[in-house]
């Protein structure tokens, strides 16, 4: 059974980096997949983060483009999210996810994934 699961989340100042990891067997198991980042904060409706696919494509929301980096490890199996200059407002639980058969141009679409992780906390204080 094809599984992620994240690691890494923390408790770091505003201005500050974390980097999460997603181990997962989706690199392996598929030619075609899609996977990504993705969080979702108290009180609030789960939100697209970023994602990429097995072509290597990127996709970022506007909320984290130019701080945030999305990058898969295909020989260690494992998607990162390089997280800088976090502000508190990036507090959330942060979830991975991953679909087989690729992204379709939806990389931001939750609707389009159906395996998901426990999730790992991220809080970043002021």
């Amino acid at each position: 059974q094809v599984q992620v699961a994240e690691s890494g989340g923390g408790s770091v100042q505003a201005g500050g980096s974390l980097r999460l990891s997603c181990a997962t067997s989706v690199f392996t198991s598929y030619s075609a997949y899609c996977i990504g980042w993705f969080r979702q904060a108290p009180g609030k409706q789960r939100e697209a983060v970023a994602a990429t696919d097995h072509d290597g494509i990127l996709a970022y929301a506007d909320s984290v483009k130019g701080r945030f980096t999305i990058s898969q490890d295909n020989v260690k199996n494992t998607l990162y999210l390089y997280m800088n200059s976090l502000k508190p407002e990036d507090t959330a639980m942060y979830y991975c996810a991953a679909e087989s058969g690729g992204c379709f141009a939806k990389y931001l679409d939750q609707r389009e994934y159906t395996i998901w992780g426990q999730g790992t906390q991220v809080t970043v204080s002021s």
